[in-house]
């Protein structure tokens, strides 16, 4: 339909890019493959998988969030619960457990959860993290199920999109592309520290 092929980046915030740094590249090991910044602003992206990243703003005056537990429940504002991070297998998934205890963070059991086993975790910054490995011959892209006791009329329909329900865009749509921030990182007009 529009090429969609994955997520090229998830954006959070924090007030210490440092203690960000060493847990995001030096325990989990993403590698910090770029990162941009001016007085009272940063932008840091570490590298999940090839052009798959996890990036952070500094922010001086944000606050780390309150810990809540991943999938609970809530009320009032929220628009984000966890992030879930694939690793390659289970001896991944314990070695991973095993860091982050060693490191002092609070780390969950492994969970079976029929489709994956995780772990959850909270990074410094308070954001809530699992650690998913696929459970083999498991493929719920390939098997869809749905067992909600109480599905809406939309899940209803099954699996795949349904065409006519939004308007059909413009044709052709004008697709202009402007500068924006960031640019500095391949254009050469700022000296590149990492070489």
């Amino acid at each position: 339909m529009f090429g969609l092929k994955g997520i090229h980046h998830l954006a959070m915030a924090t007030r210490d890019i440092e203690t960000t740094i060493r847990f995001w590249r030096d325990l989990l090991g993403m590698r910090l493959v770029g990162g941009l910044g001016k007085k009272g602003y940063k932008l840091y992206f570490f590298e999940i998988s090839h052009q798959n990243y996890i990036v952070f703003f500094e922010w001086p005056e944000v606050e780390p969030v309150a810990e809540k537990d991943h999938g609970m429940p809530a009320s009032g504002p929220m628009v984000f619960d966890h992030v879930s991070f694939a690793v390659e297998n289970a001896q991944s998934l314990c070695a991973l457990r095993e860091a982050l205890d060693a490191a002092g963070f609070w780390v969950s059991d492994v969970i079976d959860h029929g489709i994956i086993h995780s772990i959850y975790s909270f990074d410094p910054n308070g954001i809530p993290i699992e650690f998913s490995a696929s459970v083999p011959g498991v493929d719920l892209g390939a098997f869809p199920a749905l067992v909600d006791t109480s599905p809406g009329p939309a899940a209803l329909e099954g699996p795949e999109p349904v065409a006519g329900i939004w308007p059909k865009a413009r044709s052709p749509v004008e697709c202009s592309v402007f500068p924006g921030e960031g640019r500095e990182m391949v254009d050469g007009s700022k000296k590149n520290w990492f070489k």
